[in-house]
């Protein structure tokens, strides 16, 4: 069943999705504010710590919002996929965007 013959599909986005969606939202947010201000390197709370804390808001929330019920937490594949997504991105924006600060 395809819509080019009429049907109509119906696509959801899952939690998942939305997670992955988020993680690259806030993974794209640190790396051009750190392209920005390269000084917020040298926060207390280093940048993947922010990659961190805004999975754990994410998590708690979509705990919160659903109980725990099964479909509405994250899987942990989607986690470590959005985490590794969300550093990488922190990290290849600054280098394509040539920021003259290191990484580390």
């Amino acid at each position: 069943m395809d819509c080019a013959r009429g049907n109509n599909i119906e696509y959801v986005m899952t939690i998942n999705h939305l997670f992955l969606a988020f993680m690259a939202v806030v993974g794209a947010a640190v790396g051009i504010i750190l392209v920005v201000k390269p000084e917020t390197r040298d926060f207390r709370v280093s940048p993947y710590f922010w990659v961190l804390l805004a999975m754990v808001l994410f998590e708690l929330l979509a705990f919160a919002r659903g109980r725990g019920a099964p479909g509405t937490v994250v899987t942990m594949d989607v986690r470590v996929s959005g985490f590794l997504m969300a550093i990488v991105l922190m990290v290849v924006i600054p280098i394509v965007s040539g920021s003259s600060a290191g990484l580390f």
